[in-house]
């Protein structure tokens, strides 16, 4: 089919596939719950505290093939779909049957004979770009391709990518720092020997960007990485705050990061930001003082101020 006849092409009327997407954006409205339902997924497959991995390509072919049933099973219990062992399929929505199918490279969902009739839920997404999609297709026979590997699985065709009725097309992804950072920088943070040590340089390089308390798990290695991170004379924010570096914490700091004018982590991120002393009523108020962010190049006389007590 050429590209001019499928700018024409109009999908067949399908109720049952409209209900299922008429659901799932009740569910769902902006999307926000699947977004992090893919960035668990990315999180769990790299298993950073353990293997210290943080990108696909370190990924075996296993893990990658695992990276679809992991998605499947996260969104099952993010959204609690119905479904039962009988179905072909992995979910009941709208008493409709639905299989979940996850690819990283777009379009390439694999799809087996069973599945032929039913509605696919497709997803994709690149950690990399930090964009995901997901959508919904009738996987009608004309729509798969016509070779198969040995498990009799194909793919959609250019018809049928043109039917998905996508719900989220190139969302934002949760970024991960650790692959927005200069490559280079990253290699030498996890060279260093400490894991409290990897922390300092992580929040070091990362100022003013949002870390995901995935990164610091990656980076530190260690148990209590959260607790090193904090507080105590060998934590993190105790050596970075002659430099004039806070570490805000989403649960506990979240306002002072929007009074510096600095990006809001949220409850399970940080950010990194240099501070400099400032005119009261200019920035946050912080420890009695007033502080606002250091511009570019300004040195830091002071070092960073405490921030308030977070809870145990």
């Amino acid at each position: 089919m050429s590209d001019g006849l499928l700018a024409l092409f109009d999908p067949p009327a399908d109720p049952a596939l409209e209900d299922v997407a008429e659901e799932l954006l009740k569910l769902d409205p902006q999307g926000d719950a699947w977004a992090a339902v893919i960035r668990h997924t990315y999180d769990m497959i790299y298993n950073g505290q353990e293997t210290g991995r943080y990108r696909w390509d370190q990924l075996m072919k296993t893990e990658k093939t695992h990276f679809g049933t992991v998605f499947e099973i996260n969104a099952q219990r993010e959204f609690k779909f119905a479904g039962i062992d009988e179905d072909p399929t992995d979910y009941r929505i709208c008493g409709h049957l639905v299989d979940a199918k996850w690819s990283q490279t777009d379009g390439r969902w694999m799809l087996p004979p069973e599945v032929t009739g039913h509605i696919a839920l497709v997803a994709t997404g690149s950690d990399v770009d930090s964009v995901w999609s997901l959508g919904l297709v009738r996987v009608l026979p004309r729509y798969r391709t016509e070779s198969a590997n040995r498990d009799k699985k194909s793919t959609l065709n250019k018809e049928g990518r043109a039917a998905i009725r996508w719900l989220w097309r190139n969302e934002p992804l949760r970024p991960n720092v650790l692959l927005q950072l200069d490559q280079s920088a990253v290699e030498q943070i996890v060279a260093l020997k400490a894991g409290t040590k990897r922390t300092d340089q992580l929040f070091r390089v990362a100022e003013g960007r949002i870390v995901h308390r995935s990164a610091v798990l990656t980076v530190a290695r260690q148990l209590d990485a959260m607790r090193r991170l904090r507080g105590g004379s060998g934590g993190s924010r105790r050596a970075l705050a002659p430099d004039g570096l806070l570490i805000l914490s989403g649960a506990y700091h979240a306002q002072i990061a929007r009074d510096l004018g600095a990006p809001a982590p949220r409850r399970d991120e940080f950010i990194s930001v240099r501070v400099v002393p400032s005119a009261p009523g200019q920035g946050a108020c912080i420890s009695g003082g007033w502080w606002r962010l250091a511009a570019p190049g300004e040195r830091t006389i002071l070092p960073a101020p405490d921030l308030p007590r977070e809870a145990p």
